[in-house]
């Protein structure tokens, strides 16, 4: 669940994920239907490298944000931008990826 405190306006895609109100005005504005697998959050990625980790997939090495965490948001970005986002059901021409940050914190060093 997104904070409002936090994050500002929370904004509900139709699958019941939650995003912040940017994604919900991308949305609108390109009139597109996203999902919350079009959100990644720095939670989702760290979520999705543990998950590997525990399962084997990086054969007892060290996790590390880089390549382990990087590659993930690589990757996912590879993903997504596969994904159809109208009823079309075709891939998208352009993927637009809005990274955010804060001065200071690790994501913008």
């Amino acid at each position: 669940t997104m904070s409002p405190f936090e994050h500002g306006e929370v904004y509900v895609l139709e699958d019941g994920g939650e995003a912040d109100l940017d994604l919900g005005n991308y949305e609108r504005f390109l009139e597109l239907t996203l999902s919350s697998g079009h959100s990644l959050t720095s939670g989702k990625a760290y979520d999705h490298v543990l998950k590997r980790e525990r399962t084997g997939h990086y054969l007892g090495k060290t996790v590390q944000i880089v390549p382990h965490v990087t590659d993930a948001v690589q990757d996912w970005i590879a993903d997504t931008a596969r994904k159809p986002v109208d009823s079309s059901g075709l891939r998208p021409e352009i993927c637009l990826v809005e990274l955010g940050g804060t001065v200071g914190d690790i994501e913008s060093a």
